[in-house]
């Protein structure tokens, strides 16, 4: 399963916290041509998405992107300009 760094979750739920969904929202990530990943925020997971909870930080993942990132640890980090970047590396 997906796993999130503290700076992961802090970010997300900053990210949420700051759009008009902060109640029921989250970050959604779904699969996208080839390997690539489409990440956004969400009012709300789709059906079949699986969510993921993390000190406050709500992560909806469709099929694909559950597949995908099952043994992978999410991080992210703002750069000097205030955009996210969004990082995935293997499990320890």
């Amino acid at each position: 399963m997906l796993t999130l760094t503290e700076t992961a979750q802090t970010i997300i739920t900053g990210i949420v916290d700051q759009s008009d969904v902060a109640d029921t929202g989250g970050l959604r990530i779904s699969a996208a041509e080839g390997d690539q990943l489409n990440v956004g925020v969400a009012p709300a997971p789709t059906d079949g998405d699986q969510v993921l909870e993390a000190q406050g930080a709500r992560v909806f993942l469709d099929d694909a992107a559950t597949t995908a990132l099952d043994d992978k640890v999410l991080d992210a980090a703002p750069d000097d300009a205030g955009r996210v970047t969004f990082t995935i590396a293997q499990q320890g």
